[in-house]
């Protein structure tokens, strides 16, 4: 038992738990209270990590709650109550005393609560308890502004996505208890046989790529947008979508083990990064960039648990959380002082706000890969993995990295970008010179150490093993002139439809029509299947039941009429046959005791009379 640990998980969901149970009585002191309640939880994720504390606790017979905190939850812990702080902070300046205060900070702290269960869960059952937390206040969260259609709508669809895919992990749940004791511990999945194995796998890869908005999943995330910017920046950097690239991490063992498990995973998250890599590009709203560029860096996590680089796909993830949180939060700035998410429209807005533009421009160039903002080498540990996976792989990983620069450099481009002013009645024309801190950050990005194994072994092979850091200068060398092509292409093209076929930039812009197809593959069939239903219960079902109940009591009646009058007419004979045998049976009592007798040997002289007559 350990009452650190508890006190980590229990302290954000039981405080988010009494503000929403308290209401707009509390709306006051609301904010204040997260924001304790956030900062004390950091404080505990700080010891927690140095910790590293365990604890357990029965929950049903045979299946235990656990929790602990190890190397790698201890990064996610800390990642988690830092981001929750600084987001919950934001958002006390964000919400005025007109919205309901008390119940968006009491579902921000049972969202960041849940996430903290998430990544301290060492058993299945704790996980699927968090789990169904974490997605159950992410609708909330989504639907905050629960009048307007649109939102509700949009968190219906989020909600909805990854419940089917929730499904997975139910499924990995089943099949780990039925291979048998010790299973249900994340820890001892890789123990199991197959055929539960696969299993086990194939549900927490579909329970994990639904969370993390992996392929085919990822258009629900487009959706998501519909939120508050203050639950975008918590959701998108370190909670519910990095939970599924978290879950493959800590079970890359089991990925591994499965042999197809590792090569699926690893594939699924490189696609991914490459594809909403090239949506990202074709976007024209901040936000919509944005979210298809979580799920794009969300993919380079996935990747590495595939090919087994746990260290890459941590840093990357703890890297992702911090730009993520804070782009989101400066979109959120610039959407209440300037009233647009449009890009084209968002022009000179770093150089109105030049503390939000220095911020924005720190979490673009973090997002592109720049040390140390980037955790130093996070892209290059995993692409470094993919390597030894397959060089296939790792020339997808490298393009999906190479146009993470695209569209981080794409950001700065409109936001630094000279305002557009008017002169007079005539055209629109560019004002100003280009913003100071344009070039020094294309020059930053030159910097990212996109990886280049194969470089740098053949300069080591040429050069000898005593000049590693010239086979390493040449290998970030290269790897920062691809950046930098990439961003001064993205950079120079400005405000231009994306460079791709009009109908393949439509495509993208559509987030790859991913929801269109999910609601014509399998929403609009479900809903067929439903209405079929509905004529087989009204036509079918309705109407037998209607004739069954008509014929019922048509043969009550019957019955009534015909039956129950026979047998009511037989029982009032038989009562008046009894009552006139019980009166003749009462004439011949006297009371006395010569006539009983006189009565008995007339009746035995009867009886002999017939004995005598019968033989």
């Amino acid at each position: 038992m350990s009452p650190l640990l508890w006190l980590l998980v229990l302290l954000p969901p039981l405080a988010g738990t009494a503000l929403l149970v308290t209401g707009r009585a509390a709306d006051r002191w609301a904010a204040g209270t997260a924001l304790a309640v956030a900062a004390v939880t950091l404080g505990l994720a700080v010891t927690a990590a140095v910790r590293h504390p365990a604890a357990r606790a029965p929950f049903l017979q045979g299946l235990p709650l656990g929790l602990a905190v190890d190397g790698l939850s201890g990064v996610l812990v800390i990642t988690v109550a830092a981001v929750a702080l600084v987001v919950l902070l934001f958002s006390a300046a964000e919400f005025g005393a007109a919205e309901a205060r008390a119940r968006f900070f009491g579902l921000m702290l049972l969202f960041a609560g849940s996430m903290l269960v998430t990544v301290t869960a060492t058993t299945l059952p704790t996980l699927l308890l968090s789990w169904e937390v974490m997605g159950a206040t992410s609708w909330a969260l989504i639907g905050y502004w629960w009048r307007e259609p649109a939102r509700t709508a949009a968190a219906e669809t989020a909600f909805l996505t990854t419940r089917t895919a929730d499904l997975g992990l139910y499924l990995a749940a089943g099949a780990a208890l039925a291979a048998g004791p010790g299973a249900l511990d994340l820890d001892g999945l890789v123990r199991a046989e197959d055929p539960w194995a696969s299993f086990v796998t194939a549900g927490l890869l579909v329970a994990a790529f639904g969370k993390s908005a992996q392929l085919p999943f990822s258009f629900w995330l487009s959706r998501a947008m519909q939120g508050p910017s203050p639950v975008s920046a918590l959701l998108h950097s370190a909670t519910m979508v990095v939970a599924g690239a978290y879950l493959l991490l800590r079970t890359g063992p089991l990925l591994a083990a499965s042999g197809w498990g590792a090569t699926t995973a690893a594939w699924t998250g490189a696609v991914t990064a490459v594809a909403l890599g090239l949506v990202a590009i074709a976007q024209t709203d901040l936000k919509q960039l944005l979210a298809a560029s979580t799920c794009a860096q969300i993919g380079f996590m996935v990747m590495a648990a595939g090919v087994g680089a746990t260290t890459g796909g941590t840093l990357q993830l703890a890297a992702h959380a911090a730009a993520k949180s804070l782009l989101f939060l400066v979109a959120g700035a610039w959407l209440t002082a300037w009233g647009t998410r449009q890009l084209s429209e968002l022009r000179g807005a770093a150089r109105s706000h030049r503390t939000v533009g220095a911020l924005c421009t720190v979490g673009a160039l973090s997002l592109a890969g720049l040390p140390p903002l980037s955790l130093w080498a996070a892209k290059d540990v995993l692409l470094a993995g993919a390597l030894d996976d397959s060089p296939w792989l790792y020339a997808t990983g490298l393009a999906a990295a190479v146009l993470s620069a695209a569209y981080s450099a794409r950001i700065l481009r409109f936001v630094w970008s000279p305002p557009v002013r008017r002169t007079g009645d005539g055209p629109r024309v560019p004002g100003g010179a280009v913003a100071p801190l344009a070039l020094p950050a294309l020059g930053c990005l030159a910097l990212t150490p996109l990886a280049f194994p194969p470089l740098r072994d053949a300069l080591s092979e040429y050069l000898g093993a005593g000049d590693q850091a010239v086979a390493r200068a040449a290998e970030f060398v290269l790897s920062g002139a691809l950046a930098l092509v990439a961003a001064g292409a993205a950079w120079a093209w400005g405000a231009r439809p994306a460079p791709m076929p009009r109908g393949l930039a439509a495509w993208a812009g559509d987030w790859l029509s991913l929801e269109r197809a999910a609601r014509r593959l399998f929403v609009a069939p479900a809903l067929r299947a439903a209405d079929a239903a509905a004529v087989l219960d009204h036509v079918v079902l309705d109407r037998t039941v209607g004739a069954t109940a008509r014929g019922a009591l048509a043969c009550a009646r019957w019955t009534a009429r015909r039956v129950e009058g026979a047998i009511e007419s037989a029982v009032e004979g038989i009562a008046t046959t009894a009552g006139r045998l019980g009166r003749w049976a009462r004439l011949p009592q006297t009371g006395q005791l010569h006539q009983y007798l006189a009565q008995a040997v007339a009746a035995f002289v009867l009886l002999a009379v017939v004995l005598v007559l019968v033989r």
